[in-house]
């Protein structure tokens, strides 16, 4: 008897055990099963996540390679405390494996020389050179403000100085701006700060009287549109339409002198092949070329009271057009990589176009706006480009200009840092370098 209820306690021990044993076996195999299905979505998500052809640049001094595999790092954002313009609110990077084609083109080194800052820092102004003094137009100073002055620099004694003001019915950004050599034609553009509207206002300072006139507003108004002076006619491409995001492909010209318009409206032309804002026009050789840009751009948040911006879904390209005696748009070599805000980041020197900085696409994993580092070239006698150098630090809307054998760049919107190709500080910081082509 005395054993019976010791028999009975170790029975129901063993079968205790047993249906412990199956519950554990039970619960692995799910945890299995949902982990082999999440890894299965995963796979599917990033394989078709964005275009390869995207840019994720991994630091300044690697090389472009075609095999390798990189590690892109949690980074933390440098210049911490910095107003930030257009989104990308500091966050990391999640460490993924990327093919080495997203890395920076490899570039000669540039030795770099630090000149004096420009009096305010500025993202999407505009700027132009006549002999030796820099005009530099309005743009951002932070999202919330933005400027109505034009600043000057004279590289004959490299100082700042002479500021004047805009109208206070001229566009803020995103200003097409072009010059006869004594005559500054700005056309367009937006009108206040965040993502405001555009205005078709157009506007012409005189450089020796500092007085400001008139022309006829443009039929619609545009952001960022492409524009130039050729064959004594004004052009105007491109750019953004009234929403700031659908590409326009309109090209209009009035003829103008000595300032003013000769006619009373624009008048149609070819249209360009491909929309957009944020693009190089550029006349040489009795040439029109149109270089780089991108189809999208931030929009205003529906219903916000300051129009507050809004990411929207951007493609950048590489695409080259140019206008010549048959009035057709010739399709020509594309730049090195795509690269958008670059329409004040030229210079003509030497029978070739150089351009400094920019954007590229985006980074396919993290869909953050990637910035470019690089100085490129396009040889006109060749039609072929080259990347001749690199810039101290990744950065777009970059104020370009050429005097006494220096390049020099001013403005624009840096990179976080070596490891950290997004968009972070707007700076008034002024570079030069000796060049010679």
């Amino acid at each position: 008897m005395a054993r019976l209820p010791q028999n009975h306690t170790t029975s129901s021990s063993s079968s205790s055990s047993s249906s412990s044993s199956k519950l554990k076996w039970v619960f692995l195999t799910c945890c299995a099963a949902l982990l082999g299905a999440a890894l299965i979505v995963d796979f599917f998500w990033a394989s078709t996540s964005y275009s390869s052809s995207a840019y994720s640049i991994i630091g300044s001094s690697l090389v472009l390679q075609k095999t390798a595999t990189l590690v892109v790092p949690n980074v933390t954002a440098n210049n911490a405390g910095q107003k930030e313009v257009m989104g990308d609110k500091g966050e990391r990077a999640n460490e993924r494996l990327l093919s080495g084609t997203f890395a920076d083109i490899a570039a000669p080194v540039l030795p770099w020389e630090e000149m004096p800052p420009a009096p305010v820092p500025r993202l999407d102004g505009a700027a132009i050179q006549i002999k030796n003094l820099f005009y530099v137009f309005a743009g951002y100073g932070t999202l919330d403000y933005v400027h109505s002055h034009v600043d000057i620099f004279n590289f004959s004694d490299n100082t700042w100085g002479g500021r004047f003001d805009m109208p206070k019915e001229m566009g803020h950004s995103h200003l097409g701006v072009v010059s006869d050599g004594r005559y500054i034609y700005v056309i367009s553009g937006q009108y206040g700060p965040q993502c405001r509207g555009p205005t078709a206002r157009s506007f012409v300072l005189d450089t020796e009287t500092k007085k400001w006139s008139s022309i006829p507003p443009l039929p619609s108004p545009r952001y960022a549109p492409a524009t130039q002076l050729w064959r004594g006619r004004l052009h105007v491409m491109g750019g953004s339409k009234e929403n700031r995001h659908t590409p326009g492909v309109e090209h209009w010209s009035i003829a103008v002198k000595d300032g003013k318009a000769l006619e009373e409206n624009w008048r149609k032309e070819v249209p360009i092949p491909r929309g957009g804002p944020h693009r190089a026009a550029v006349v040489i050789d009795d040439r029109l070329f149109v270089i780089g840009g991108q189809e999208g751009d931030f929009m205003a948040k529906p219903g916000s009271p300051i129009f507050k911006c809004s990411r929207r879904h951007e493609v950048v390209y590489a695409d080259v057009y140019m206008l010549d005696d048959e009035m057709k748009w010739k399709v020509l070599p594309p730049m090195p990589k795509p690269n958008s805000h670059v329409e004040c980041a030229w210079v003509v020197l030497n029978n070739s176009i150089i351009i400094t900085g920019g954007t590229t696409e985006k980074n396919p994993i993290t869909k953050r706006m990637i910035l470019v580092g690089e100085v490129f070239q396009f040889h006109l006698d060749s039609m072929t480009w080259s990347v001749i150098g690199r810039l101290p630090y990744r950065v777009k809307t970059t104020l370009t200009a050429f005097w006494d054998g220096y390049l020099y760049f001013t403005s624009g919107q840096r990179d976080r840092g070596p490891d950290n190709p997004q968009p972070r500080q707007v700076i008034k910081d002024m570079f030069r370098t000796k060049l010679s082509l």
